[in-house]
């Protein structure tokens, strides 16, 4: 007999709103996060498309270079936590928040409210390392 993984609904309806609050307002800095890299990053392409420099010779180049591969990074992690937050809202929604993705079993309501993208319980995330 297979037995099935708990449902995150026994969640109390305090924390399940609690919990969408801090999805909610994690995405609204994101956007935001996002909005700002997008326009740092538009800058330094702009800036660089007035200087026909060669990266490779010239001695900010490097500097350049590594500007525009930190700033592509950064909107990666962002653009990605935007995803995993939408993800979790969208579980939120269906009740199938807070189920650990490794063991199927609930995930401490303590651990969800301090990483509400959290997608293991603690046992899971510590043998993960």
């Amino acid at each position: 007999m297979t037995e099935e993984p708990p449902s995150a609904s026994a969640l109390p309806p305090s924390d399940r709103a609690a919990i969408g609050d801090l999805l909610a307002a994690d995405r609204e800095s994101t956007i935001a996060q996002i909005a700002a890299l997008t326009r740092d990053w538009d800058d330094l392409v702009a800036a660089s498309a007035m200087v026909a420099n060669d990266d490779e010779h010239d001695p900010e180049g490097a500097t350049i270079a590594f500007e525009r591969s930190h700033l592509r990074s950064m909107l990666d992690r962002a653009r990605a936590h935007l995803g995993d937050l939408d993800e979790m809202t969208e579980r939120l929604r269906r009740g199938t928040y807070g189920v650990c993705d490794g063991c199927g079993r609930p995930i401490a309501p303590e651990r969800l409210r301090a990483r509400p993208i959290a997608r293991t319980c603690i046992e899971c995330a510590a043998r993960r390392r």
